[in-house]
């Protein structure tokens, strides 16, 4: 099934379709983890993007019904070297190919990722089209065009859970510590490892959708607040901001990723579009603190502007040593604290693990306090 794949800047890259038979619109950017691809694709941070993995032979291990970071693939198309023809795991219940088939979700192979990889880390990343059907260039730029782009839109809303629910998976074996903590978890697009590591951490989990208001949030007396990962322009989702600036101080607050960036605008930052953004497992980030440098799981294309804050209560804590951006925060005074990489890996190193056990402390210091 031949495929095209069409950046807006005009380059096209020739190959053989899998999966759906269709075309698919997203910007395209490139994922630098070795493995971990069924993670990747049902992360919903990926929301409106084609992701591109540098790894060159995708599929060999199949797919299974548990590496699932969320209920379904988001992501609008995927970009391989080779697609294996093996999927070969105990575990495998179906192939990648198989599995994108059965949720729509469009594949192209056979072109030189390195090359696209290449033009996106020399160029930024871009919009872009895979196309099964319609192989006329002008005509793809044409629809390419007129395509819904990342910056100022509101994928949030098409990725949040549709109502509330308790999550009851992988609580602590120790059952004395299992379930001290009730902790809300705002749903702006949330990888199930995130909630694993809080069940884990011994937080009863409550998860709940984007648009909750903080009234309804404080209702529940929960303990902590999560904010979650999650797709797109966090400037966009402007009811999540307003919601996280009404609790803050009311109750310790963690945020991940798009979390991160929601607590920032909540404190008064602004954010800013990188050139070709975060992806893949393997980013330096060194702790300002402690010295540490931690290798992190990441995936994000928008950054916290952290010069934009005027409250000197907010200090940076970690710094990704790629770029020097900014990749943690928290306050002197409020009980909150934020990373913009991915603590809970999934796929990943294990590294930042500790940050899970870091916000049930803050939550236990708060109720002594008390």
């Amino acid at each position: 099934m031949k495929a095209l794949l069409l950046l807006e800047d005009g380059t096209v890259f020739e190959g053989e379709g899998f999966g759906a038979k269709s075309e698919a619109f997203g910007e395209v950017v490139f994922n630098t983890s070795m493995t971990g691809y069924q993670e990747i694709i049902t992360d919903p941070s990926y929301k409106g993007q084609i992701v591109t993995m540098t790894y060159p032979l995708i599929g060999n291990y199949g797919v299974n019904e548990e590496d699932i970071e969320s209920c379904r693939p988001w992501l609008e198309g995927f970009v391989v070297k080779e697609l294996s023809s093996i999927s070969s795991n105990w575990r495998c219940t179906m192939s990648l190919d198989e599995y994108l088939k059965k949720y729509n979700i469009l594949g192209i192979q056979g072109i030189d990722t390195r090359a696209l990889t290449r033009h996106l880390r020399l160029e930024g990343a871009m919009q872009g089209v895979i196309s099964t059907k319609d192989f006329d260039q002008e005509s793809l730029l044409k629809k390419l065009k007129a395509a819904p782009r990342l910056v100022g839109v509101d994928l949030v809303k098409e990725v949040t859970c549709k109502k509330a629910y308790d999550w009851t998976q992988y609580a602590r074996r120790n059952t004395r510590d299992a379930r001290r903590f009730r902790v809300v978890v705002l749903d702006c697009g949330v990888k199930f490892n995130i909630l694993r590591h809080l069940s884990r951490a011994g937080c009863k989990v409550k998860v709940m959708p984007a648009a909750t208001s903080a009234a309804e949030i404080l209702k529940l007396n929960p303990d902590g607040l999560l904010l979650s990962n999650g797709p797109g322009d966090p400037e966009a989702v402007t009811y999540v901001i307003e919601t996280t600036r009404k609790l803050l101080g009311k109750l310790p607050i963690f945020g991940i990723c798009l979390g991160h960036q929601m607590l920032g605008l909540a404190l008064g930052s602004k954010t800013y579009k990188l050139k070709f953004g975060h992806h893949g497992g393997n980013h330096p980030v060194k702790d300002l603190k402690t010295g540490r440098v931690a290798i992190t799981a990441q995936n994000h294309g928008f950054n916290l502007d952290m010069k934009s804050i005027s409250d000197k209560n907010v200090a940076i804590t970690h710094m990704n040593l790629y770029d020097n951006t900014a990749e943690g925060l928290e306050h002197k005074k409020l009980r909150l604290f934020s990373l913009q990489y991915h603590p809970e890996a999934g796929p990943g190193p294990h590294d930042a693990q500790y940050l899970f056990e870091k916000f049930v402390n803050l939550i236990s210091a708060t109720k002594t306090k008390r």
